[in-house]
């Protein structure tokens, strides 16, 4: 088996659960690279034999059987940037906090790499949105995929944008916000959910489009089919706005059209011990949970 390894940064509190992580996959002949970046913070603390190490997207390919992610959620969206169409499932251990899509907790990692060996897990695919713009921005060209969701935002100023919308080149409205998101259903238990925006199961096959501090009262989120496609354009008092694609950020001119749809490929996750969405969202959300009971 062979695995890629990746992490934004190094706490010293992980060293155990890194350690044992290592000491796993060489008991068991696993071939392992650790993303370069990631192994020089490494390094400092934890010796590792013979170490191999990827750069950038071009050294993952198919023979990689996983991506094991060690971190939170955050981690996991900064490893779709390397993982990109070359379908390689992820594994998410849980170092952070929340840990929607990190669901291995760190105190099973043994187990865990157990289950992998033995092919005793499913994989869940997850739809990711993709970002076309007019004129075209180079910087964006690269990285124009999410995982969670794509949203547009003010910059510099406290007054609102407006955001002319349009639903498969049908006109919408304009919101006249402090920004709009367009999330997935991965997407859907983060931002989007802190604006007020509706929870969508995996497979419900949506987006959602939810406003951010919206000063029209009847500006609600809306749910629409994962096969639509949405134009933005957007205005403001400043020349300029943010477009955000998960948690990567750049600067547009007023009066870029944005044009977000369905991505052409999909993120696999590995799902272990029957951690299935509706299982997190009761345990890491508190769904439905009553203080009173």
């Amino acid at each position: 088996m062979k695995v890629a390894i990746y992490g934004q940064y190094y706490k010293i509190e992980d060293r155990h659960y890194v350690e044992e992580l290592f000491s796993t996959f060489e008991s068991n002949g696993i071939d392992f690279f650790i993303e370069n970046n990631y192994y020089q913070e490494l390094k400092k603390f934890i010796k590792v034999t013979s170490p191999k190490t990827f750069k950038t997207h071009l050294d993952l390919n198919d023979s990689f059987n996983f991506m094991i992610t060690i971190g939170g959620d955050g981690t996991i969206l900064r490893a779709v940037t390397f993982i990109r169409n070359s379908n390689i499932p992820i594994v998410g251990i849980n170092t952070g906090r929340l840990g929607f899509l990190a669901t291995v907790q760190k105190e099973e990692i043994s187990h865990v790499v157990q289950l992998l060996i033995s092919n005793h897990f499913l994989i869940r695919e997850r739809t990711m949105l993709s970002v076309i713009t007019t004129p075209k921005i180079k910087k964006l060209e690269e990285f124009n995929f999410a995982l969670n969701e794509v949203s547009v935002s003010r910059k510099n100023t406290a007054s609102m944008i407006t955001i002319e919308t349009f639903i498969d080149d049908e006109y919408l409205t304009s919101y006249w916000a402090d920004g709009l998101i367009i999330a997935t259903p991965t997407g859907s238990t983060g931002y989007s959910l802190s604006c007020g925006g509706p929870i969508i199961i995996p497979k419900s096959k949506s987006f959602a489009i939810t406003p951010i501090a919206p000063h029209n009262l009847n500006a609600r989120p809306l749910v629409i089919p994962e096969d639509t496609t949405i134009k933005l354009i957007v205005n403001g008092r400043e020349d300029e706005f943010f477009l955000s694609l998960d948690s990567r950020i750049i600067s547009l001119k007023n009066g870029t059209e944005i044009l977000i749809k369905k991505s052409d490929f999909k993120l696999k996750m590995v799902q272990i011990n029957h951690q299935t969405f509706i299982k997190t969202l009761r345990e890491k959300l508190l769904w439905g949970q009553d203080t009173r009971n």
